[in-house]
Protein backbone atom coordinates (compact mmCIF):
# COMPACT_ATOMS: atom_id res chain seq x y z
CA UNK A 1 0.00 0.00 0.00
CA UNK A 2 0.73 3.72 -0.69
CA UNK A 3 0.75 6.23 2.47
CA UNK A 4 1.87 9.27 2.38
CA UNK A 5 2.70 11.48 5.66
CA UNK A 6 3.05 15.40 6.17
CA UNK A 7 5.17 16.09 8.96
CA UNK A 8 7.66 13.73 7.77
CA UNK A 9 10.71 15.24 9.84
CA UNK A 10 9.06 15.64 12.84
CA UNK A 11 9.11 14.00 16.50
CA UNK A 12 5.60 11.56 15.52
CA UNK A 13 6.16 11.92 11.88
CA UNK A 14 9.56 10.16 11.64
CA UNK A 15 8.52 7.59 14.12
CA UNK A 16 5.46 7.02 12.07
CA UNK A 17 7.60 6.93 8.69
CA UNK A 18 9.53 4.22 10.22
CA UNK A 19 7.21 2.23 11.15
CA UNK A 20 5.32 2.18 7.70
CA UNK A 21 8.42 1.91 5.94
CA UNK A 22 9.55 -0.98 7.97
CA UNK A 23 6.93 -3.01 6.03
CA UNK A 24 8.00 -4.75 2.83
CA UNK A 25 4.59 -4.30 1.57
CA UNK A 26 4.54 -0.64 2.48
CA UNK A 27 5.53 2.57 -0.15
CA UNK A 28 6.07 5.75 2.10
CA UNK A 29 5.85 9.30 0.80
CA UNK A 30 7.04 11.68 3.55
CA UNK A 31 6.43 15.31 3.06
CA UNK A 32 8.03 18.15 4.99
CA UNK A 33 8.63 22.22 4.95
CA UNK A 34 11.91 21.49 7.41
CA UNK A 35 11.21 24.79 9.06
CA UNK A 36 13.49 26.48 11.63
CA UNK A 37 10.87 26.56 14.34
CA UNK A 38 13.56 24.32 15.85
CA UNK A 39 17.03 23.59 14.76
CA UNK A 40 16.61 21.72 11.25
CA UNK A 41 19.47 19.51 11.92
CA UNK A 42 17.71 17.55 14.23
CA UNK A 43 15.04 17.35 11.46
CA UNK A 44 17.57 16.39 8.87
CA UNK A 45 19.31 13.24 11.34
CA UNK A 46 15.79 11.95 11.85
CA UNK A 47 15.48 11.84 8.12
CA UNK A 48 19.24 10.20 7.65
CA UNK A 49 17.83 7.41 9.78
CA UNK A 50 15.03 6.96 7.33
CA UNK A 51 17.17 7.35 3.82
CA UNK A 52 18.53 3.64 3.87
CA UNK A 53 14.82 2.21 3.83
CA UNK A 54 14.27 1.06 0.44
CA UNK A 55 10.60 2.10 1.13
CA UNK A 56 10.59 5.77 1.83
CA UNK A 57 11.41 8.77 -0.06
CA UNK A 58 11.03 12.43 0.80
CA UNK A 59 9.36 15.69 -0.45
CA UNK A 60 10.84 18.89 0.98
CA UNK A 61 7.55 20.88 0.49
CA UNK A 62 5.18 23.10 2.59
CA UNK A 63 1.92 21.81 2.78
CA UNK A 64 0.27 25.18 3.40
CA UNK A 65 1.37 26.92 0.13
CA UNK A 66 -1.38 26.55 -2.45
CA UNK A 67 -1.42 23.96 -4.83
CA UNK A 68 2.20 21.65 -3.47
CA UNK A 69 0.43 19.09 -1.48
CA UNK A 70 -2.28 18.74 -4.14
CA UNK A 71 0.44 18.02 -6.91
CA UNK A 72 2.19 15.55 -4.92
CA UNK A 73 -1.24 13.75 -3.39
CA UNK A 74 -2.46 13.63 -7.25
CA UNK A 75 0.82 11.79 -8.46
CA UNK A 76 1.83 9.78 -6.33
CA UNK A 77 -2.26 8.74 -5.20
CA UNK A 78 -1.69 7.53 -1.63
CA UNK A 79 -4.45 4.71 -0.52
CA UNK A 80 -3.60 6.01 2.74
CA UNK A 81 -2.54 9.40 4.21
CA UNK A 82 -1.22 10.77 7.69
CA UNK A 83 -1.35 14.30 8.33
CA UNK A 84 1.41 15.19 10.94
CA UNK A 85 2.25 18.27 9.95
CA UNK A 86 0.73 21.61 11.89
CA UNK A 87 2.70 24.14 14.18
CA UNK A 88 2.93 22.90 17.59
CA UNK A 89 3.74 24.32 20.87
CA UNK A 90 1.15 25.61 23.26
CA UNK A 91 3.30 28.43 24.67
CA UNK A 92 4.37 29.57 21.48
CA UNK A 93 1.05 30.28 20.18
CA UNK A 94 0.11 32.72 22.65
CA UNK A 95 2.74 34.63 21.15
CA UNK A 96 2.91 33.23 17.45
CA UNK A 97 -0.45 33.24 16.61
CA UNK A 98 -0.13 33.71 13.08
CA UNK A 99 2.39 30.70 12.45
CA UNK A 100 -0.59 28.15 13.74
CA UNK A 101 -3.04 30.41 11.40
CA UNK A 102 -1.11 29.25 8.59
CA UNK A 103 -0.07 26.21 9.31
CA UNK A 104 -2.70 24.54 10.91
CA UNK A 105 -6.03 26.14 9.46
CA UNK A 106 -4.59 27.24 5.64
CA UNK A 107 -2.38 23.82 5.35
CA UNK A 108 -4.74 22.12 6.91
CA UNK A 109 -7.84 23.32 4.58
CA UNK A 110 -4.90 22.35 2.07
CA UNK A 111 -4.99 18.68 2.99
CA UNK A 112 -8.38 18.27 2.95
CA UNK A 113 -8.86 19.88 -0.42
CA UNK A 114 -6.07 17.59 -1.63
CA UNK A 115 -7.78 14.24 -0.29
CA UNK A 116 -11.15 15.58 -1.69
CA UNK A 117 -9.97 16.05 -5.06
CA UNK A 118 -7.79 12.08 -4.75
CA UNK A 119 -10.01 10.46 -2.00
CA UNK A 120 -7.43 7.68 -0.33
CA UNK A 121 -9.22 4.83 1.63
CA UNK A 122 -8.36 6.88 5.43
CA UNK A 123 -6.59 9.79 6.35
CA UNK A 124 -5.69 9.81 10.05
CA UNK A 125 -4.75 13.75 11.22
CA UNK A 126 -3.24 14.99 14.05
CA UNK A 127 -5.75 16.76 17.11
CA UNK A 128 -4.42 17.27 20.47
CA UNK A 129 -5.67 17.12 23.96
CA UNK A 130 -5.38 20.90 23.91
CA UNK A 131 -9.01 21.04 22.42
CA UNK A 132 -9.73 19.77 26.08
CA UNK A 133 -10.48 23.11 28.05
CA UNK A 134 -10.09 23.42 32.06
CA UNK A 135 -14.14 22.90 32.35
CA UNK A 136 -13.80 19.15 30.89
CA UNK A 137 -13.69 16.66 33.23
CA UNK A 138 -10.79 13.95 34.00
CA UNK A 139 -10.33 11.43 32.83
CA UNK A 140 -10.71 13.53 29.44
CA UNK A 141 -13.70 11.40 27.40
CA UNK A 142 -13.71 12.22 23.50
CA UNK A 143 -17.37 13.65 23.93
CA UNK A 144 -16.53 15.84 26.83
CA UNK A 145 -16.73 19.72 26.66
CA UNK A 146 -14.09 20.61 24.49
CA UNK A 147 -16.09 24.05 23.31
CA UNK A 148 -13.19 26.24 25.58
CA UNK A 149 -10.07 25.66 25.28
CA UNK A 150 -7.13 27.45 26.60
CA UNK A 151 -4.98 28.15 24.08
CA UNK A 152 -4.90 29.33 20.78
CA UNK A 153 -3.12 25.74 19.63
CA UNK A 154 -5.96 24.15 20.82
CA UNK A 155 -8.07 26.49 18.95
CA UNK A 156 -6.59 25.46 15.90
CA UNK A 157 -6.82 21.97 16.52
CA UNK A 158 -10.48 21.76 17.72
CA UNK A 159 -11.20 24.19 14.45
CA UNK A 160 -9.51 20.83 12.72
CA UNK A 161 -11.82 18.02 14.06
CA UNK A 162 -14.99 20.64 13.08
CA UNK A 163 -13.54 20.93 9.77
CA UNK A 164 -12.68 17.75 9.18
CA UNK A 165 -16.31 16.53 9.67
CA UNK A 166 -17.44 19.07 7.50
CA UNK A 167 -15.46 17.24 5.05
CA UNK A 168 -16.74 13.79 5.55
CA UNK A 169 -20.35 14.89 5.39
CA UNK A 170 -19.84 16.85 2.52
CA UNK A 171 -17.73 14.76 0.34
CA UNK A 172 -18.07 11.37 1.87
CA UNK A 173 -13.87 11.32 3.17
CA UNK A 174 -12.88 9.02 5.28
CA UNK A 175 -11.33 11.00 8.37
CA UNK A 176 -10.17 10.38 11.90
CA UNK A 177 -8.40 12.55 14.39
CA UNK A 178 -5.95 11.73 17.16
CA UNK A 179 -5.65 13.69 20.44
CA UNK A 180 -2.41 13.64 21.18
CA UNK A 181 -1.32 13.25 25.22
CA UNK A 182 2.03 14.53 25.87
CA UNK A 183 4.24 12.36 23.56
CA UNK A 184 7.74 12.20 24.59
CA UNK A 185 10.65 9.61 23.65
CA UNK A 186 13.72 9.55 21.79
CA UNK A 187 13.87 11.90 18.73
CA UNK A 188 11.97 14.51 20.54
CA UNK A 189 11.10 17.58 19.87
CA UNK A 190 13.81 20.07 21.83
CA UNK A 191 10.68 22.83 22.98
CA UNK A 192 8.84 20.01 25.04
CA UNK A 193 9.48 19.33 28.65
CA UNK A 194 11.38 16.46 28.56
CA UNK A 195 14.07 17.73 26.12
CA UNK A 196 13.87 20.79 28.39
CA UNK A 197 14.29 19.61 31.74
CA UNK A 198 16.77 16.69 30.58
CA UNK A 199 19.26 19.49 29.18
CA UNK A 200 18.50 21.71 32.25
CA UNK A 201 19.59 18.73 34.60
CA UNK A 202 22.52 18.15 32.74
CA UNK A 203 23.84 21.99 32.45
CA UNK A 204 22.88 22.76 36.06
CA UNK A 205 20.33 25.46 35.09
CA UNK A 206 17.50 25.70 36.85
CA UNK A 207 13.97 24.35 35.37
CA UNK A 208 11.19 26.58 35.78
CA UNK A 209 7.91 24.38 36.86
CA UNK A 210 4.78 26.49 36.33
CA UNK A 211 1.70 25.86 38.86
CA UNK A 212 4.89 24.98 40.83
CA UNK A 213 4.76 21.91 39.46
CA UNK A 214 2.27 20.00 40.83
CA UNK A 215 -0.04 20.04 36.90
CA UNK A 216 -0.68 16.46 35.99
CA UNK A 217 0.53 15.44 32.56
CA UNK A 218 -0.24 12.26 30.70
CA UNK A 219 2.82 11.25 29.90
CA UNK A 220 2.83 8.96 26.37
CA UNK A 221 6.06 6.92 25.22
CA UNK A 222 6.39 7.62 21.37
CA UNK A 223 5.82 4.12 20.42
CA UNK A 224 2.49 3.85 21.86
CA UNK A 225 1.73 6.63 19.77
CA UNK A 226 2.87 4.87 16.76
CA UNK A 227 1.33 1.78 17.75
CA UNK A 228 -2.66 3.54 17.77
CA UNK A 229 -2.00 5.58 14.84
CA UNK A 230 -1.05 2.50 12.34
CA UNK A 231 -3.48 0.41 13.97
CA UNK A 232 -6.07 3.14 13.46
CA UNK A 233 -4.95 4.21 9.71
CA UNK A 234 -6.23 0.18 8.86
CA UNK A 235 -9.64 0.52 10.41
CA UNK A 236 -11.54 3.31 8.50
CA UNK A 237 -14.26 4.45 10.04
CA UNK A 238 -18.05 3.21 8.61
CA UNK A 239 -19.63 5.06 5.92
CA UNK A 240 -23.43 4.42 7.47
CA UNK A 241 -25.66 6.06 9.12
CA UNK A 242 -23.33 8.86 9.78
CA UNK A 243 -20.43 10.71 8.12
CA UNK A 244 -17.60 8.30 8.02
CA UNK A 245 -15.35 10.36 10.65
CA UNK A 246 -14.35 9.75 14.24
CA UNK A 247 -11.97 10.93 17.15
CA UNK A 248 -9.66 9.38 19.63
CA UNK A 249 -7.83 10.09 22.18
CA UNK A 250 -4.43 8.59 22.21
CA UNK A 251 -2.91 8.88 25.84
CA UNK A 252 -1.56 6.69 28.39
CA UNK A 253 -4.34 7.42 31.08
CA UNK A 254 -1.71 7.20 33.59
CA UNK A 255 -0.84 11.05 34.77
CA UNK A 256 1.72 11.92 37.25
CA UNK A 257 2.74 15.60 38.36
CA UNK A 258 5.53 17.41 36.17
CA UNK A 259 7.58 17.72 39.67
CA UNK A 260 7.79 13.80 39.61
CA UNK A 261 8.57 13.50 36.23
CA UNK A 262 11.61 15.52 36.92
CA UNK A 263 12.63 13.57 40.01
CA UNK A 264 12.37 10.63 37.60
CA UNK A 265 14.69 12.23 35.42
CA UNK A 266 17.41 13.61 38.05
CA UNK A 267 17.60 9.60 39.25
CA UNK A 268 18.54 8.41 35.26
CA UNK A 269 20.75 10.98 34.92
CA UNK A 270 22.27 11.17 38.39
CA UNK A 271 22.12 14.60 38.88
CA UNK A 272 19.95 16.52 41.10
CA UNK A 273 17.58 19.62 39.02
CA UNK A 274 17.55 23.32 40.51
CA UNK A 275 13.81 24.01 40.18
CA UNK A 276 12.28 27.50 40.01
CA UNK A 277 8.40 27.32 41.60
CA UNK A 278 6.60 29.34 39.64
CA UNK A 279 2.33 30.28 39.34
CA UNK A 280 0.40 28.49 36.44
CA UNK A 281 0.33 29.80 32.73
CA UNK A 282 -3.01 31.08 31.50
CA UNK A 283 -2.52 28.15 28.72
CA UNK A 284 -2.09 25.29 30.38
CA UNK A 285 -4.77 23.27 31.85
CA UNK A 286 -4.69 21.33 35.62
CA UNK A 287 -4.53 17.97 34.28
CA UNK A 288 -4.56 15.87 31.44
CA UNK A 289 -5.12 12.51 31.64
CA UNK A 290 -6.89 10.29 28.47
CA UNK A 291 -9.92 8.00 28.39
CA UNK A 292 -9.16 5.49 26.15
CA UNK A 293 -12.32 3.18 26.41
CA UNK A 294 -13.28 4.33 22.71
CA UNK A 295 -10.54 3.72 21.06
CA UNK A 296 -9.65 0.31 23.17
CA UNK A 297 -13.86 -1.20 22.09
CA UNK A 298 -12.58 -0.06 18.62
CA UNK A 299 -9.16 -1.23 18.00
CA UNK A 300 -8.02 -2.69 21.45
CA UNK A 301 -5.81 0.07 21.65
CA UNK A 302 -3.75 -0.08 25.24
CA UNK A 303 -0.26 1.92 25.83
CA UNK A 304 2.48 -0.59 26.94
CA UNK A 305 5.20 1.51 28.04
CA UNK A 306 5.72 2.35 31.63
CA UNK A 307 6.87 5.80 32.68
CA UNK A 308 9.97 4.46 33.95
CA UNK A 309 10.97 2.56 30.63
CA UNK A 310 10.32 5.13 28.51
CA UNK A 311 12.20 7.89 30.38
CA UNK A 312 15.14 5.45 30.69
CA UNK A 313 15.51 5.03 26.74
CA UNK A 314 14.69 9.19 26.19
CA UNK A 315 18.10 9.80 28.61
CA UNK A 316 19.76 7.15 26.80
CA UNK A 317 18.85 8.65 23.71
CA UNK A 318 19.54 12.14 24.74
CA UNK A 319 22.87 11.67 25.97
CA UNK A 320 23.86 9.98 22.12
CA UNK A 321 22.21 12.38 20.58
CA UNK A 322 23.59 15.75 22.86
CA UNK A 323 27.17 13.63 23.29
CA UNK A 324 26.21 14.15 26.88
CA UNK A 325 29.48 12.62 28.87
CA UNK A 326 28.86 9.97 30.95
Amino acid sequence: MKVLVTGAAGFIGYHVCARLAANPGCEVLGVDNLNDYYAVALKRARLAQLDPLDNFRFIQSDFAEAGKLAGIWAHFKPDYAVHLGAQANVRYSVTHPEAYVQSNLVGFHQMLEAARAHPPKHTVFASSSSVYGASASIPFAEDGDTSHPLSFYGATKKANEAMAHSYAHLHGLSLTGLRFFNVYGPWGRPDTAPTLFARAIFDGEPINLFAEGKARRDFTYIDDIVDGVVKVLLYPPVEWPSPPYRIFNLGHNRPVEVRLFVQMLEQLIGRKAVLNLLPPQPADVPETCASLERINAAIGYAPRVPLETGLSHFVDWFRDYYQVPT
